[in-house]
């Protein structure tokens, strides 16, 4: 079920769909994925590690996991930290016995991310070293604290981490979430635009949607990259081996089918010849024709031809 390649998202998920449907479906139900957004200008120093495929975007927020009951959902939200570059993985208080090789079977593969995981008998203990802690919770709380989005709580971890600050996101237990008195010790809250009537995130899930805020301003690419070919430099239209075609190309196969079209009969009225060939013109201009493909389009034109002309050599 694991990829053995890090750093699996969405994106990448839906590349593997033909022919690997069942699989992906159940990635996507493990991940909770989301594809990435637009990549904009990365504002941190980037250093890459091809042993380890592991990318180091600079100093990052902590995870802090308060309480977890499974050793299953550590290692999926070390999945979505390693999702989105996060690394330091703190565990308070996890429940005794709990069993962290199925954590690593559920990391698929974000191993590193399970074995490097600190535990922490408190929760002051685990926070100690921060100087700002965000809080996710669903729940209203009677408390006056200031409540963020994920967007922009991210926007205020970047802001704080540029000025030499060290962030930690808190994460509540599996059945309900964190305690009053624990998100008292945070300074904002984090809640996220979900449906009011079922709220209920999972903590990988809630992981990633805050992980995924945090990355999406310094990533400089799209889905996953492989032996062959890279990640997406962006979005937009991608070309393999072609690449647009010229106005010369273009106007060659306009000029093409209309000698065969005339010489066919097709067109009825020779005044109406140049509106046709407008249509014609604006048609494939809207498709963005590629230069194989403009290729293929005047072998296809060219096949249909010869065929014509062998049928009317046998009746004649």
């Amino acid at each position: 079920m694991g990829e053995s390649i890090r750093f699996l998202d969405a994106a990448s998920l839906w590349t593997h769909l033909v022919g690997n449907l069942v699989v992906a479906h159940s990635e996507i139900q493990a991940t909770n994925g989301f594809q990435h957004l637009p990549a904009s200008a990365i504002s941190v120093a980037m250093t890459f590690d091809s042993k380890t495929r592991k990318m180091n975007f600079g100093p990052a927020p902590a995870v802090v996991l308060v309480n977890p009951q499974l050793g299953e959902n550590i290692g999926m939200a070390a999945r979505a930290m390693a999702n989105f570059s996060l690394s330091d993985l703190r565990l308070v208080s996890p429940r005794f016995g709990i069993e962290m090789e199925r954590a690593v079977t559920a990391s698929a593969g974000a191993v590193e991310t399970v074995e490097a995981a600190t535990t922490h008998e408190t929760l002051d203990e685990a926070l100690a070293e921060f100087h700002f802690v965000y809080a996710t919770t669903a729940r209203p709380r009677e408390m006056t604290k200031e409540v963020m989005t994920p967007e922009q709580a991210a926007a205020d971890m970047h802001t704080r981490i540029g000025r030499g600050e060290k962030v930690a996101i808190l994460f509540g237990r599996e059945r309900f979430g964190l305690s009053n008195e624990e998100v008292s010790k945070a300074d904002v809250i984090i809640s996220a635009p979900v449906n009011p009537a079922y709220a209920s995130l999972n903590i990988a899930q809630a992981v990633l949607l805050v992980g995924y805020e945090w990355y999406r301003p310094i990533a400089t690419t799209l889905g996953m990259e492989t032996q062959e070919l890279a990640a997406h430099e962006g979005p937009g239209l991608k070309m393999t081996n072609t690449k647009p075609a010229t106005k010369t190309e273009l106007y060659g196969f306009y000029d093409h089918i209309e000698a065969e079209l005339a010489d066919a009969g097709f067109f009825k009225s020779k005044d109406k010849q140049p509106i046709v060939m407008r249509n014609f013109r604006n048609m494939f201009a809207r498709a963005g024709l590629t230069e194989q493909e403009v290729k293929t389009l005047r072998g296809m034109v060219s096949s249909l031809t010869r065929k014509h002309l062998r049928g009317r050599k046998t009746d004649g």
